[in-house]
């Protein structure tokens, strides 16, 4: 009699170790089986329990079924810890790797990109198709309010580079973090600067430095017309520079400037005002910036685009009448 119990309970062990072991090799399958069909994001809401990601998964065909949801929970209780945000989900990942994603808190991280010489309105544009972000609801001026600042305008005050965000972050953010990095920036080069420049306040500089970014083809030439500008500041002639006449047209801009537009009295038209502009017209670059604040050492005062993104430079205005005639009109 005990001798059959013995086999019974030796049996029932057996029997008991086979099922946790065909439990545990469900489990593993269930964990380890490739979910992502192809790589995309999904996000985790705010309150969201362990419980509720389940019915979550299997509405977007990331799981089967949530059989062995609880026993993962009993196994793996590091896995339930889960941070609220949108995750970027790569292809093939298995629900431990899903989970173990969505319980780093690291979110995927959106981007937007702005360009050198871009303007504001070039940046609300930008914004308003970029994934995921709060839109700005602001006026300029009460962004300007916002930023502390005394400016009239956002212009040149903006970085331009690739900015990182996360899902429903704030337009205003990103305005933020742009301003503040363009105050770092001009900052530093500003007291860095070369000596006996033209410009009395960094404002200034940004300016100049706008106006540079829209002239300069190459990176190369960015000194050079530099000089050309201050050179005329320093003699007191005006800078003509087209691109301040363009941003001085506003809307009105269709792609060409005639003659009439180079004599219409802008605020920002500097073939019929003296100095620069009231305000920057475009985001500059750092290089831009620097070329500002660091221009070559030349006599130069007039240069021309020679069709290839380089430009020729004149110290008169017969050098500079012969070259355009030779790279403009082709004579």
């Amino acid at each position: 009699m005990i001798k059959k119990i013995g086999l019974a309970a030796a049996l029932l062990i057996v029997i008991v170790i086979g099922m946790i072991g065909w439990a545990k090799q469900q489990v593993d399958s269930y964990l380890n089986t490739p979910r992502v069909a192809e790589t995309q994001l999904f996000t985790l809401a705010e309150g969201s329990y362990f419980s509720h990601l389940a019915p979550q998964l299997m509405e977007q065909g990331l799981l089967d079924s949530d059989r062995w949801w609880k026993v993962v929970a009993k196994l793996h209780p590091e896995l339930t810890h889960l941070k609220s945000g949108t995750y970027q989900l790569p292809e093939a990942a298995s629900l431990q790797q899903i989970l173990t994603i969505l319980n780093s808190g690291r979110g995927y991280q959106f981007k937007v990109t702005f360009v050198e010489g871009s303007t504001y309105k070039d940046w609300l544009k930008t914004l308003s198709k970029a994934e995921r972000i709060k839109p700005i609801v602001e006026d300029e001026q009460a962004i300007l309010a916002k930023l502390g600042s005394t400016s009239s305008k956002l212009e040149g005050l903006l970085f331009p580079e690739t900015y990182h965000y996360s899902a429903d972050m704030s337009a205003f953010s990103i305005i933020k973090k742009a301003y503040l990095h363009q105050q770092t920036v001009v900052e530093k080069l500003w007291a860095e600067r070369d000596k006996n420049l033209p410009y009395k306040t960094p404002y200034e500089a940004l300016i100049m430095a706008s106006i540079i970014e829209k002239e300069s083809g190459l990176a190369n030439d960015r000194d050079k017309i530099a000089s050309v500008f201050v050179n005329r500041l320093k003699i007191g002639m005006r800078l003509q520079t087209d691109p301040t006449v363009i941003y001085g047209m506003g809307d009105r801009y269709d792609g060409r400037i005639r003659s009439k537009d180079l004599r219409e009295k802008t605020a920002y038209n500097t073939y019929t005002i003296a100095g620069l502009p009231p305000t920057p017209i475009a985001m500059p670059s750092e290089e831009a910036l620097y070329a500002a604040l660091h221009p070559a050492d030349t006599k130069y005062l007039y240069f021309v685009s020679k069709g290839d993104g380089n430009s020729y430079f004149s110290k008169n205005l017969r050098e500079h009448n012969n070259a355009v005639n030779k790279y403009i009109r082709g004579k």
